[in-house]
């Protein structure tokens, strides 16, 4: 295996490493995304991170781990994944008008489980009035169903945005600027993981 290992499936993630030149492989972890009810979404993205990142640290002890998580908060409410259409629909009708939260936890393990760094990064996301039908030929794209809140920043729902504030790759899914720049303070590491 390669020295960096991201343990994530998401696409997203994998792409952005890969526009910075990283040399990484993918090791996705089977981790489950259950957290107790009284955690801050700070706390959560924190948590979840972690033990992804351990969860692959202890089957590959000699390669350099990332662990991430992200989650939309809207109104003190969790939004995940959508199960069907009725519940993408739901999440983005929730999201039209107004603004919400996202929140992805990073978290850089090395040998041993030991930990370099965790941070949260937080960004702030204003959508416009969204039309039911605008919402209904967005979810018939199938777009929505792998991505937390139900949208893709990235992608066609893009027109849903009305402004951010704070990282854009934080809501694509892994901000990749706050990661380098954690990374940057540890030179023997960083000269081992970054190509430029």
């Amino acid at each position: 295996m390669k020295k960096l290992i991201l343990a994530s499936s998401s696409p997203r993630r994998k792409e952005i490493l890969t526009k910075l030149k990283f040399d990484f492989d993918v090791f996705p972890s089977s981790v489950k995304e259950n957290y107790k009810l009284n955690l801050s979404p700070k706390q959560i993205v924190n948590e979840l991170s972690q033990r992804k990142a351990l969860e692959i640290s202890k089957k590959l002890p000699n390669s350099f781990i990332i662990g991430a998580d992200t989650i939309v908060v809207i109104k003190n409410k969790i939004l995940s994944k959508p199960t069907d259409q009725k519940d993408a629909f739901r999440m983005l009708n929730l999201l039209s008008n107004t603004h919400h939260y996202v929140y992805t936890g990073v978290c850089l393990i090395t040998k041993r489980n030991d930990l370099i760094f965790n941070f949260v990064e937080i960004t702030k996301v204003y959508f416009y009035e969204l039309e039911e039908e605008m919402i209904y030929n967005y979810i018939k794209t199938k777009s929505p169903y792998d991505k937390t809140g139900s949208y893709g920043i990235q992608d066609i729902s893009a027109c849903f945005v009305k402004k951010i504030d704070g990282c854009f790759y934080n809501v694509v899914g892994f901000p990749i600027s706050k990661f380098i720049n954690n990374l940057k303070k540890f030179p023997k590491i960083s000269s081992l993981l970054l190509k430029f």
